[in-house]
């Protein structure tokens, strides 16, 4: 490709609609080494610039890049998910549980309970463990404190 094509690629802004392959791998923690998601392998995956779907610092990434660029980089905790908040670990009286996550499903350590609040908003938070009146949730993003590394081949942009 001559830098006169190159330079007509479309470029990813902040409003874009993306069609892109990511692997995002956990490289700090007790996780580190672990792949979180990766798309390379299968399908790619679309994505809405500037709706939360990814975390600004992960779009940052993203901005003035072209289409069918290849890259990749590792980011900080700060720049990523943010550092965990200690104040997003807490306990969740079992009656509310029930009335906030499916009452009829059976929970286990480690688990991924998604709650619905009365407003409707959704959320999610993993189950550490269970006392006899209630359960302890980790309401933190799962990528939160971690340095992770962010592969990237932007196939479309609109």
């Amino acid at each position: 490709m001559n830098s006169e094509n190159q330079d007509q690629r479309p470029i990813v802004h902040e409003d874009s609609y993306l069609t892109l392959h990511y692997c995002i791998q956990i490289m700090t923690g007790p996780a580190g080494g672990t792949i979180f998601a990766n798309t390379f392998d299968g399908r790619p995956a679309t994505l809405q610039m500037g709706i939360g779907q990814w975390s600004p610092g992960l779009e940052h990434v993203l901005l003035g890049k072209a289409e069918d660029e290849v890259f990749g980089c590792t980011l900080e905790p700060a720049q990523a998910y943010g550092d965990r908040n200690p104040v997003l670990v807490q306990w969740v009286d079992k009656e509310i549980l029930g009335d906030l996550t499916d009452p009829d499903k059976n929970y286990e350590t480690g688990d991924m309970v998604e709650f619905a609040s009365p407003t409707g908003v959704r959320y999610a938070g993993v189950l550490k463990e269970w006392g006899e009146e209630a359960a302890l949730f980790d309401f933190n993003h799962p990528l939160a404190g971690a340095q992770i590394r962010l592969d990237v081949h932007i196939l479309g942009i609109l």
